[in-house]
């Protein structure tokens, strides 16, 4: 028996360190999962087997590529008063990010869009709902959490009004974000006819192995015309009016003009992923009119094609600015090349602020940042934490004339595993109130400094450190 167990862990160890050195695009992800293999010998490789392997990447790009590419952006309606880029991308870097970011999406930047800004649920929640509830001919809704509570039901009466009076109506649901609580919101969903999915059903057995996958998007989209997207979920802890037991400050976006097709068609090719079902025509795709100044492009993430498109939008933005970076996010675990582009600005005389919450609501993802903020405060980084409510805002405002929001958070999983969707903007009619915004949240803040991070007592040191061993899977 012992022989037994000493072969199965030796040809255990042996697969996973071979797997990972042909596949990992990470060497120090690989060394780590090698090193998880060996010290734990077959846990590991039966860790690495659900955790470390990415099945989608190959599937997903088969079925988008060859099934659905991407929805070509109608013709523009120009508008009244035409503005000339000069006008927003004042200066040379501008004008360079510009272009890096075609590069890297492969989509153009739309002109002539409408953002506005939605604090909390309590904004949020009502102009989304009435959005839904004048909807004449699609609404598309995805989210990572949908939870059956007031908020939740009211969602779900007002997608059931919809679809009695005719509209198209398609929901989305990560199969973990709502904690598989969904069972009884999709009994709900039956009830009022409403067309739903999970995405990734996990506790099908074949499926148990993309667990660690997941769409962490928010959007909905109404008649092709209107989007909402952000960091938002579709729960009560949003609606600080209620005083929920756990509330989440957070900021959300209604987007009107030409980058809402960029939104729906992500919207669309997730639908089709799941659900095999293609969404076109003047309902879901109508041609869109210019609404405003700002310039915007959609940025789909996720370990399929799309991987790691974020990351490098994240590089050239802190590569190209000249005078600040302003970074809000709920969780911090950038990898080194992320670190890196932090420090080098910062040294290089740009005011760097990154604010985070003052109690994150994942106590081994805090202890994990704590473990390497000393890495960017010793280069000048500034880091700021704000007090409760739990901030969940997810932000990057550069110079104050480019903004980049949406689903990302500054950690492994949003940036290498998850299915995100942002949007990056160039204008100071949108950065200009986010950068009071930021402000306006540093002012109630607390500074972290290299000597109070220096000065945790060492057991606390070390229980950070081994949580920060752990980054690549929180």
């Amino acid at each position: 028996m012992r022989f037994l167990f000493l072969s199965i862990a030796i040809i255990s160890g042996l697969s996973v360190s071979l797997h990972a050195i042909l596949r990992r695009r990470n060497p120090y992800a690989a060394l780590w999962w090698i090193g998880v293999a060996w010290v734990f010998p077959i846990g590991g490789a039966v860790l690495y087997y659900f955790f470390g392997i990415n099945r989608i990447e190959r599937k997903a790009a088969r079925l988008r590529r060859a099934a659905l590419p991407r929805t070509q952006i109608p013709s523009l309606v120009p508008s009244a008063t035409d503005h000339e880029p000069s006008a927003v991308f004042d200066g040379f870097h501008l004008n360079t990010l510009r272009r890096m970011g075609e590069k890297i999406t492969r989509l153009p930047l739309t002109r002539g869009n409408r953002i506005t800004p939605l604090f909390n649920g309590d904004q949020a929640f009502p102009a989304m709902l009435s959005a839904i509830d004048r909807a004449e001919h699609s609404v598309g809704l995805s989210t990572y959490i949908f939870e059956f509570d007031p908020v939740g039901q009211q969602f779900i009466e007002s997608l059931g009004r919809a679809v009695k009076r005719g509209v198209q109506v398609r929901v989305l649901i990560d199969d973990v974000g709502s904690g598989f609580k969904w069972r009884s919101i999709f009994k709900e969903f039956s009830r009022q006819q409403i067309p739903a999915e999970t995405f990734m059903p996990t506790l099908v057995p074949w499926r148990m192995v993309y667990f660690n996958l997941r769409n962490h998007r928010k959007i909905l989209t109404v008649d092709g015309r209107l989007a909402f997207t952000g960091g938002m979920n579709i729960t009560s802890n949003h609606l600080l009016k209620l005083n929920p037991k756990n509330p989440a400050k957070d900021v959300h976006f209604q987007v009107e003009g030409p980058v809402v097709n960029q939104i729906q068609d992500t919207f669309r090719l997730d639908w089709h992923f799941t659900s095999g079902e293609d969404l076109g025509g003047e309902a879901w795709f109508p041609s869109l009119f210019e609404e405003g100044l700002t310039y915007a492009r959609g940025i789909s993430d996720g370990p399929d094609e799309d991987f790691e498109k974020t990351k490098l939008v994240l590089l050239g933005a802190m590569a190209q600015a000249k005078q600040s970076i302003r970074i809000v996010t709920p969780y911090l675990i950038p990898d080194m090349a992320l670190i890196s582009g932090l420090n080098l600005a910062a040294m290089s005389g740009l005011r760097v602020d990154v604010v985070l919450p003052a109690h994150s609501d994942m106590a081994m993802v805090n202890w994990a940042t704590e473990a390497l903020l000393w890495q960017i405060l010793q280069r000048g980084v500034h880091v700021w934490r704000v007090p409760a409510p739990f901030n969940h805002a997810k932000l990057m405002v550069v110079d104050g004339a480019w903004t980049l929001f949406g689903s990302s958070n500054w950690d492994h999983r949003s940036l290498r595993l998850n299915f995100e969707f942002n949007v990056e903007c160039y204008g100071r009619e949108l950065a200009g109130p986010l950068d009071s915004y930021v402000n306006q949240l540093i002012s109630t803040a607390r500074p972290i400094t290299l000597e109070m991070v220096d000065g945790r007592p060492l057991p606390q040191k070390i229980r950070d450190g081994i949580a920060r061993l752990f980054s690549p899977m929180l």
